[in-house]
C-alpha cells in the first residue's frame, strides 16, 4: 500500500499529464484526448486526496 506522500506525488504527476493532454487535445482539435486529460486531472486530484487523508490520519494517531 502506497504511503500518503506516495499518493500525493502520484496524484500531482497525473494532473500535470492531464494538463499537458488536454492542452494537446486543444490545440489538436482532439475532443478526445482533451476529454482524456481532464480525466486525468480529475484521476490526480483524487491521488492527492487520499494521500491528504492518508498523512492527516497519521498525524492523529
Amino acid at each position: 500500500m502506497a504511503s500518503g506522500k506516495q499518493d500525493k506525488a502520484k496524484g500531482a504527476a497525473n494532473q500535470a499529464a492531464g494538463k499537458l493532454k488536454e492542452a494537446a487535445g486543444k490545440a489538436t482539435g482532439s475532443g478526445k484526448t482533451e476529454a482524456k486529460g481532464k480525466a486525468q486531472q480529475v484521476k490526480g486530484g483524487m491521488q492527492k486526496g487520499k494521500g491528504d487523508a492518508k498523512e492527516s490520519h497519521k498525524k492523529q494517531r
